[in-house]
């Protein structure tokens, strides 16, 4: 499946009221499509609610995201049961016309700025994207420092300036 149809919520734009809220939920099909996508051992739940506000062709969506995720661990490949409880605001705007030979210059504020067509926006995948960016980039399971050492991995502790310094410290002395 396409990441365009893992969790497609089309709204158009002639339809969009300023203050609408809504409620999206993901069913079974959904989830897996978005686990895949985002390399989850599983997803077993994934909704938002959302207020949205209009100013003109700019769409501002507002609200809180839910998700109950099964990641592998990054060192033994366990797998590990985490929960995504994250606000959001997000803001479509038209896809600007530029001159593909202008250089542009990106404020802060445009970095989080979601485009669109003019017709239609899809929060559905903004929000897939929201709990990509939301999931714990190094998850471990309680197994991991064990899988870590058995693979010659050193401890922060054992690598780190002060064990170096610690080790020479003992051949110094008579």
């Amino acid at each position: 499946m396409s990441p365009a149809a893992d969790f497609a919520h089309h709204l158009a734009l002639a339809t969009l009221r300023d203050g609408q809220r809504l409620e999206l939920s993901t069913d079974e099909a959904e989830r897996a499509a978005i686990a895949e996508r985002l390399n989850l051992l599983g997803l077993d739940r994934f909704e938002a609610k959302a207020t949205l506000t209009r100013n003109g062709d700019e769409v501002r969506a507002e609200g809180r995201l839910r998700a109950s995720v099964t990641q592998a661990c990054v060192a033994s490949g366990d797998p590990v049961a985490g929960q995504v409880d994250t606000a959001f605001a997000l803001l479509f705007r038209p896809e600007p016309s530029v001159d593909p030979d202008e250089e542009i210059e990106l404020s802060e504020e445009d970095c989080d700025v979601i485009f669109h067509d003019g017709r239609e926006i899809d929060l559905g995948q903004a929000l897939a994207d929201e709990l990509a960016l939301s999931l714990d980039p190094y998850p471990r399971s309680a197994g991991a420092e064990d899988a870590l050492r058995e693979a010659g991995v050193l401890s922060e502790a054992e690598a780190g300036p002060f064990a170096a310094l610690a080790a020479l410290k003992g051949r110094n002395e008579p």
